[in-house]
């Protein structure tokens, strides 16, 4: 009893210690643009039977502490604000932009703070090209160009200087089944993975169609969906179960330790 008793408060204190490091992970991103954060569930490990389950009488089980069973990205969306900026890109709704690095592997991102660089070509921060319909990435902006706009839709427009307009791309965003089951890739990027699923596009002709529930905001950023009062809320919880399996150790020890002086 007492092994097992030592053995469960060592797995609250590693579990626990993964808890804390989730959630210093999430506040230290409260600011980090389009941040998802994380979410540990805990299940039981399994239980000693001492004795089977009769038609008169329970069975008799010892569990042997927990175990860390998954940690979910939370997908809601954070809060949208206007920047000024031209080439910010907010998603309101599900999905996420599709950018393509200098091999051709495809990562997924809502971090749409974009740039020209000076072949006037859209990319993130890491210099990933943005993508539109059909993986294709989205065509270098002409010289003669006095702004451009995007529509709710994805439809990047640009005026020239003769006052004319042309359609340069289509925007398309991915939707996965289980976006929670998408993998991080650092740099506010996300990866394709088993759980979840393959890509599904949406643009201004797909069902459901970009530009209806979800839509892009033009000079604008969706912030971290961390609430801070929550995040100290759980951290205040983690601490103190934390507190509690070491005690439960403490206790256990100097159980162990009077057992072994009955000797003398």
């Amino acid at each position: 009893m007492l092994l097992r008793s030592l053995g469960s408060g060592v797995s609250g204190l590693k579990n626990f210690q993964t808890y804390l490091d989730v959630i210093g992970n999430n506040i230290s991103n409260v600011s980090t643009t389009g941040f998802k954060k994380g979410r540990v569930n805990f299940q039981d490990t399994f239980s000693q039977s001492m004795q089977g389950a009769e038609a008169t009488r329970n069975a008799i089980q010892i569990g042997n502490g927990s175990q860390t069973s998954a940690i979910d990205n939370i997908v809601t969306g954070g809060p949208i604000n206007s920047t000024g900026n031209p080439y910010d890109l907010a998603i309101s709704g599900e999905g996420y932009f599709k950018v393509q690095d200098a091999s051709g592997a495809i990562y997924y991102t809502r971090a749409g703070d974009f740039h020209l660089t000076d072949a006037k070509e859209l990319v993130n921060s890491q210099g990933l090209r943005l993508l539109g319909t059909g993986n294709t990435p989205i065509p270098a902006i002409p010289d003669d160009v006095q702004s451009f706009t995007i529509a709710k839709d994805g439809t990047i427009t640009i005026l020239h200087d003769d006052n004319t307009t042309t359609t340069l791309a289509q925007l398309e965003l991915a939707a996965f089944n289980n976006p929670a089951g998408l993998e991080k890739a650092g740099n506010s990027l996300y990866k394709q993975s088993s759980a979840s699923g393959a890509p599904i596009g949406i643009n201004n002709t797909s069902t459901p169609a970009l530009g209806a529930s979800t839509y892009i905001q033009q000079s604008a950023l969706e912030s971290s969906n961390v609430d801070l009062t929550d995040e100290m809320t759980a951290l205040i919880e983690a601490q103190r179960a934390y507190q509690a399996n070491a005690r439960t150790i403490t206790t256990a020890d100097q159980i162990l330790q009077e057992l072994v002086q009955l000797k003398r």
